[in-house]
C-alpha cells in the first residue's frame, strides 16, 4: 500500500460505563480510510459514504447501517454464520431480491454498441468525458434502484482501472441501505494471446495459462492448484471475489462446442483437476487467512455446470433452443456427477467445498424420476432440491446460468431467453419456480421486479412467513460468500498495488511453464523432432473464411501468418520458397463445422438440423439416428431432430489444404503440423502427410517453438480420445466417456485417452497409471 498522508485518532464511542483503551489507528489516502485494529481485522471505508467508526472493547467496527450501535453482522469477531443470519433478518424483501440478482456482462468501460453497451450521463464513453473507472448509468441504476450486489465483469482496460472502478462501486453501495458490498465476478480470464512473446523476468497484462483442456493435458493437479493460487491473487487485485469457474462438465460427446472449457471426458481426472482448481482459488493462508481457509486471497469458485452439460444430443449446445436437450442413451446420468461429488464438493483444503454451483441450461431428458418433469436443470426441483441439496448435502449458493428466465425469441439466437421446458410460464412464475427448486440467484438479471413478483406468488401460495423464510435462506448463503472474503471489512484496493500484482513476472513464468507442459506430441516420424535451430523453415499463410463466432457475431475473412513471424525468426531462418526450406511448419486449428444447425436450411423449409463433423472434408451422416431421442420447441412444428443423410464440411477446410499442399511443395522434406485443438478430430485426412504432429490447447506460439526445438521436452497427454472416423463418433453414446474407436496412425500409435510422446517414445509414467480409461 502507499504511504498515507495523515493519521487521525477518533474518540472512543462509550457503550458502557467504563472507557476501553483505543487499540486502533486510522489513516486516509484520498477518499479511502484504513483502520488498523491491533490484533484484529483491518477496515477500509470511503470518506464519502457517510460511514462512521464505532468502538467496542477498544476495537473499531464499521457502522454500516448507521444506527450508532454494533450489530452482529458488523462484528468481525463473530462467525460468518451468525453475521449472515443477522444481516438477512434485517434486510427488506427488496434488498434480498437485489442480492439474488447477478448482473449481465459489464465491460469496463462500457462499450458503445452491442448487447453489453452502456452510457455515461447519457453518452457513449468516447463522447462522455468520463474516466474508464467511472460507473456507467446502467451500473448506477442496478446498484441503487435494484439493490444488485453481484456484478459480472468482462474486459477491463487495465488492472489499475479495474481497481479504481471497484473502489467506486464499493463506495457507492457502502453508503446506502445496510452497506452491503459488491461481490464482483469473472468468467475465466487467464487465457493466452497466441502471438504474444514471453520474456523471462518480464510482466504482462495478466498471467497466461493454457485452456482448461490444456491444464487437463498436463495430467498434473498440482499445476492446476498453482494456477488457482496465482489467478486468485490476480482476481482479488482486480476487485473480483467470485470466479464463474471451473467448468467440470464431462465432455462425453466430442462434438460439444464447449469441450475446450472442460477438463476432458474422464470423470476422475476432471474431479482431481476441479478439486485442485477450487482449492487454489478459495484458500487463503498465513496473514491473508481470516477463518477456515477463507480470507483476503480467497475467490469464491462457482463450479459449473450441475449436473453436467456435456451430453447434448448430437453434440449440440443448450445456449440455443436447438441444443436444449441432454440425453443419456448409455444410462450414465449419475456418472456426470463425479467431478462435483468427488472433486469440487470434497476439497482437501479448509474451505471444504466450492462455495457456489451453476446448473446448466440443458433439460436432462427423462432423468427426473420423481416429478417426471422435462424442464431445464435450473427449474428442476428433483435435480436441485432432491439431488444436489438433499442427497449430496450441498448448502452453498446455487446460481442459474444467464438469461434462463427470459423469453425465447428464436431457436437459433445466442442472446435470448432460455426458458427450456417452462415457456408457458410468465417471467415472474419462472422466477418463482427457480426459487422453489432450491436455487438462490438469477444469472444475467439486472432487475429486481420479477423477484418481488415471485415473492408475492409465494405469499399467495404459502403465506408470508414461508416465503420470507425461503428468501432469508438464500440471503444467508449469498452473504456468507461476501463475509468470508473480507469484503465487509475492507473491499477497497490500492490501484498501484494491483498494477504490480496482476501479470507480474513470476506469475507470467508459472503460466508459461504450464503451457509448455500442456503440449502433446502425437507423432515424431524418424525422430525428426527436436528441430535444429537456425535452419530454414517455410510457414504457409492461413486463410480464415468469413463466419460467425459463438455469439453469432460475424467474423471477417483474412489471410495471414498463423504465428508471430518475428518470434519464429528468433529460432529459424524463414523463407517463402519451400524449395529453400529444410522444414515446413504448418499451424492449423481443429475442424469446425458449426453448431449442428443451419439457419438458411430452416428458412427454406428444412428442419435446420445438420451434423457436427470432426473432420475437415465433406461428411454425410448415414449412421445418424432415424429419430432423435428428444425434440420440441415453440418455434418448431416437429419433434424429430434427426439429420440423417445430411452433409456438412468444416468451415476451416482450407486448413486441410494447407497440410496437403505443403506436403506436395516440400517434396519429401519434413512437414511438421501444429494443431490448436478445440475438439477431438479425425486425423486420417492428413496424418500420413505429416512427419510430426503436435497438439496444443490455446497456448502462445512461442511455447510451441520451444517444444519443436527441444528447449523443453514434450510431456502432455491426450485428455480425450481422437476418433478413428466419423462413424465411431456417430455411434458413441453422448453420455458415456471413452466409447469410441481411437485413431491408429501410420507409426502404429493409437491416439487414445492418455496417449502422448516424448523424445524417447510413448510416455508411460505415474500419470498414465493413475488415470486410465473407465
Amino acid at each position: 500500500m502507499k504511504h498515507f498522508s495523515c493519521i487521525i485518532f477518533i474518540p472512543v464511542l462509550l457503550l458502557t460505563s467504563t472507557v476501553d483503551a483505543q487499540n486502533w489507528t486510522e489513516k486516509t489516502d484520498g477518499t479511502i480510510a484504513t483502520v488498523t485494529n491491533k490484533g484484529g481485522q483491518t477496515l477500509g471505508y470511503s470518506t464519502k459514504s457517510g460511514i462512521k467508526i464505532i468502538t467496542v472493547g477498544g476495537l473499531a467496527f464499521k457502522d454500516l447501517n448507521k444506527n450508532g450501535k454494533l450489530d452482529k453482522y458488523e462484528d468481525w469477531r463473530l462467525p460468518v454464520d451468525i453475521r449472515a443470519k443477522d444481516l438477512a433478518s434485517q434486510m427488506s424483501v427488496e434488498q434480498i431480491a437485489g442480492l439474488m440478482l447477478y448482473s449481465r456482462h459489464q465491460p469496463i468501460p462500457a462499450g458503445a454498441r452491442g448487447p453489453f453497451a452502456g452510457t455515461y450521463n447519457g453518452k457513449v464513453f468516447a463522447e462522455s468525458g468520463a474516466k474508464a473507472s467511472d460507473l456507467s448509468d446502467q451500473q448506477k441504476e442496478f446498484l441503487t434502484k435494484d439493490n444488485l450486489r453481484h456484478v459480472l465483469v468482462t474486459s477491463v482496460q487495465s488492472p489499475d482501472v479495474a481497481a479504481e472502478w471497484n473502489n467506486n462501486v464499493q463506495a457507492l453501495v457502502e453508503g446506502i441501505g445496510l452497506g452491503i458490498p459488491a461481490n464482483n465476478s469473472s468468467d475465466p480470464r487467464n487465457g493466452t494471446v497466441a502471438n504474444a512473446e514471453f520474456n523471462a523476468g518480464a510482466g504482462g497484462s495478466i498471467s497466461m495459462w493454457p485452456g482448461s483442456l490444456g491444464l487437463a493435458a498436463t495430467f498434473d493437479p498440482t499445476i492446476v492448484r498453482r494456477f488457482g493460487e496465482i489467478a486468485s491473487q490476480e482476481y482479488r487485485a482486480l476487485g473480483i471475489t467470485t470466479a464463474l469457474s471451473p467448468q467440470v462438465d464431462l465432455a462425453t460427446d466430442p462434438r460439444w462446442n464447449r469441450t475446450s472449457g472442460t477438463f476432458g471426458e474422464n470423470p476422475y481426472l476432471s474431479a482431481d483437476m476441479g478439486l485442485a482448481y477450487v482449492d487454489g482459488f478459495q484458500t487463503s493462508v498465513g496473514k491473508k487467512e481470516i477463518a477456515d481457509g477463507w480470507g483476503y486471497n480467497s475467490v469464491n469458485a462457482m463450479v459449473k455446470h450441475w449436473p453436467g452439460g456435456g451430453s447434448g444430443e448430437a453434440g449440440r449446445d443448450a445456449h440455443y433452443g436447438f441444443g436444449k436437450f441432454a440425453v443419456y442413451p448409455g444410462n450414465n446420468f449419475t456418472g456426470h456427477f463425479i467431478p462435483f461429488t468427488e472433486g469440487a464438493f470434497k476439497l482437501k483444503g479448509k474451505t471444504k467445498m466450492a462455495s457456489a454451483v451453476m446448473p446448466y441450461y440443458t433439460i436432462s431428458y427423462n432423468q427426473d424420476k420423481k416429478n417426471k418433469e422435462n424442464v431445464a436443470n435450473n427449474y428442476s426441483s428433483y435435480i436441485i432440491n432432491d439431488l444436489l441439496r438433499k442427497k449430496y448435502k450441498y448448502d452453498g449458493v446455487v446460481c442459474t446460468d444467464w438469461l434462463v428466465t427470459g423469453d425465447e425469441t428464436a431457436v437459433d439466437v445466442f442472446i435470448t431467453g432460455k426458458p427450456w421446458g417452462v415457456d408457458s410460464l410468465t417471467i415472474a412464475q419462472r422466477h418463482y419456480k427457480v426459487l422453489m427448486a432450491g436455487v438462490d440467484q438469477f444469472g444475467g438479471n439486472n432487475e429486481m421486479g420479477p423477484v418481488i413478483e415471485a415473492y408475492n406468488i409465494g405469499v399467495k401460495e404459502h403465506g408470508e412467513k414461508f416465503i420470507r423464510t425461503r428468501f432469508e435462506e438464500s440471503a444467508v448463503r449469498l452473504l456468507k460468500n461476501i463475509f468470508r472474503t473480507g469484503l465487509f471489512e475492507n473491499p477497497y484496493l490500492d490501484p498501484s498495488a494491483s498494477k504490480k500484482i496482476v501479470g507480474n513476472a513470476d506469475f507470467m513464468q508459472a503460466g508459461y511453464e504450464a503451457q509448455l507442459k500442456s503440449i502433446v506430441l502425437l507423432k515424431n516420424k524418424n525422430m525428426v523432432l527436436p528441430l535444429q535451430k537456425n535452419k530454414t523453415v517455410y510457414v504457409p499463410k492461413r486463410y480464415t473464411p468469413p463466419g460467425r463466432n459463438f455469439l453469432g457475431v460475424e467474423t471477417p475473412e483474412k489471410l495471414d501468418y498463423p504465428v508471430n513471424m518475428n518470434i519464429v525468426k528468433k529460432y529459424f531462418s524463414v523463407t517463402d520458397n519451400p524449395d529453400e526450406a529444410d522444414y515446413a511448419l504448418v499451424f492449423i486449428s481443429s475442424p469446425n463445422s458449426g453448431l449442428g444447425y443451419d439457419s438458411e436450411e430452416a428458412k427454406k423449409g428444412g428442419t435446420g438440423y445438420v451434423p457436427i463433423s470432426l473432420q475437415y472434408g465433406e461428411y454425410t451422416a448415414n449412421d445418424a439416428r432415424d429419430v432423435s431421442i428428444a425434440g420440441g420447441d415453440k418455434f418448431e412444428k416437429f419433434t424429430n431432430r434427426t439429420y440423417k443423410g445430411k452433409t456438412v464440411k468444416a468451415i476451416n477446410i482450407t486448413d486441410l489444404g494447407m497440410v496437403t499442399e505443403t506436403y506436395t511443395k516440400m517434396k519429401g522434406k519434413p512437414v511438421i503440423v501444429s494443431i490448436n485443438m478445440q475438439n477431438p478430430m479425425v486425423f486420417s485426412e492428413f496424418e500420413k502427410q505429416a512427419d510430426a504432429i503436435l497438439v496444443n490447447f490455446s497456448v502462445q506460439g512461442q511455447a510451441i517453438l520451444d517444444i519443436l526445438t527441444g528447449v523443453v521436452e514434450p510431456s502432455g497427454l491426450l485428455p480425450m480420445q481422437m476418433p478413428a472416423d466419423m462413424q465411431t463418433v456417430e455411434k458413441q453414446f453422448e453420455d458415456v466417456p471413452h466409447d469410441m474407436n481411437s485413431y491408429k496412425d501410420s507409426q502404429g500409435n493409437i491416439y487414445d485417452f492418455g496417449f502422448g510422446l516424448n523424445w524417447k517414445g510413448v510416455i508411460k509414467d505415474a500419470r498414465t497409471t493413475r488415470y486410465k480409461k473407465m
